[in-house]
């Protein structure tokens, strides 16, 4: 296989407001071609698709987007972008004002996860949490 494989997101008829919206909040984003069906554009060098499809479909949590962050200040930076005119839900995850999903998550998360005397606190921790707090799960 010669091509690559991205997401493509179904919008009603906001296929390049989104985009203009994910390029703002990534580093190394940018739209790459556009016409008045779909955008293509790249959010952090990885290629999405917006498809201007009309009402038909809706975004929903069966797929989210998964952003590992090395500090809080990153966490804070995502969460606060995408959930401006969204809306917070549990354990790190969102939906942004389009309603897509997304997983806000410290990449330190797995190393936590993966020690066995530590793993339940944590767990307990983040359960308890909207966004990600890396020094409460840390001292968890």
């Amino acid at each position: 296989m010669t091509e690559e494989i991205f997401p493509c997101l179904w919008f009603d008829g906001k296929a390049k407001e989104a985009a203009e919206f994910y390029c703002g909040i990534f580093k190394n984003s940018k739209i790459l071609s556009e016409n008045p069906m779909v955008v293509n554009f790249e959010l952090n060098g990885k290629k999405f698709m917006g498809l201007n499809g009309g009402p038909i479909f809706k975004f929903n949590e069966a797929v989210s987007f998964v952003i590992t962050c090395d500090d809080q200040a990153e966490i804070d930076h995502y969460w606060n972008k995408l959930t401006e005119n969204g809306e917070e839900s549990m354990c790190g995850w969102l939906k942004d004002q389009f309603g897509v999903s997304w997983q806000v998550v410290p990449s330190i998360l797995v190393s936590l996860m993966s020690d066995p005397t530590k793993a339940q606190r944590v767990s307990n921790a983040f359960m308890q949490m909207r966004k990600m707090d890396i020094e409460k799960l840390v001292n968890a």
